[in-house]
């Protein structure tokens, strides 16, 4: 699913237009985006957890020539997701399909 069709399906969940829905989720993306960018975690109760975590630096192979070299230490995106988004995709005691 692509941004177009998750505007879609929440316009038609919500009974909004799809111009509304557009604006509504881009503006929720952004303020996540945001909020995570200036180091805050946003929690979603039920779906998940959206954080920055800083990754330490380590050792890579260029993979043209297979040196060393040093990657440096970065801060990444994160997402945990919650327990009834867990349990939604993968329920508990049911066989996997």
């Amino acid at each position: 699913m692509n941004k177009g069709e998750l505007v879609d399906a929440v316009a038609e969940k919500a009974s909004v237009t799809k111009k509304q829905a557009d604006a509504v989720l881009s503006a929720a993306l952004e303020a996540i985006v945001d909020a995570v960018s200036d180091g805050d975690k946003v929690t979603l109760v039920g779906f998940g957890s959206f954080e920055s975590r800083n990754r330490k630096e380590r050792e890579g192979r260029n993979p043209k020539t297979g040196d060393k070299m040093k990657i440096p230490a970065t801060k990444v995106p994160a997402f945990s997701a919650g327990k009834l988004f867990k349990e939604k995709v993968a329920p508990v005691g049911k066989s996997k399909k």
